[in-house]
């Protein structure tokens, strides 16, 4: 079985009680701070090695390795090849400091984006407006809807249905 795929069956396991799940979340979520911490100490790096070097070098076991490089390859610039994966897979942590945070953001990781390392990297201003940035983008805003007796949206001052609401 790949990695991926045992990484998915603890981390997703449906037989388990929901406070069993949320325990194998809570220990992960320790263990993925930690192993940021450690990369954002040193951002421009790119960390290279097979999973088990990784996993060696951040002291976690393979499958949690597995399961942070699942959740950091959508901000790598160079992806990994998660789905099929094994213990000798060469891979990288190089990525994308913009995109990791926003990344961060996205999944309302609070524990991950309010990191202090991040203050190193980016100035208040900055990370104010990638957070900003993440979270329009997933807002959807409906434009009004015009009626025909409506002032027309052009400026013509004729009701909508006399202008461009014309068929």
């Amino acid at each position: 079985m790949a990695l991926l795929a045992k990484w998915r069956e603890i981390a997703y396991n449906e037989n388990l009680k929901p406070e069993q799940l949320q325990n194998v979340w809570a220990v992960y979520f320790q263990k993925e701070k930690a192993i940021y911490e450690e990369l954002l100490k040193n951002p421009d790096e790119v960390v290279k090695g097979t999973v088990k070097e990784l996993a060696d070098k951040y002291n976690v076991d393979v499958i949690t390795m597995t399961g942070f490089l699942d959740g950091i390859n959508d901000s790598l610039v160079e992806a990994n090849p998660i789905e099929e994966m094994d213990v000798d897979t060469p891979v990288n942590l190089g990525f994308d400091k913009q995109l990791l945070y926003k990344n961060m953001v996205a999944a309302d990781a609070e524990w991950l984006f309010n990191l202090p390392a991040w203050d190193e990297i980016f100035d208040e201003e900055t990370k104010k407006a990638l957070y900003k940035e993440q979270k329009s983008s997933t807002t959807i805003v409906k434009e009004a809807k015009v009626y025909p007796n409506d002032p027309c949206p052009c400026g013509s001052g004729k009701k909508y249905k006399k202008c461009c609401g014309k068929k």
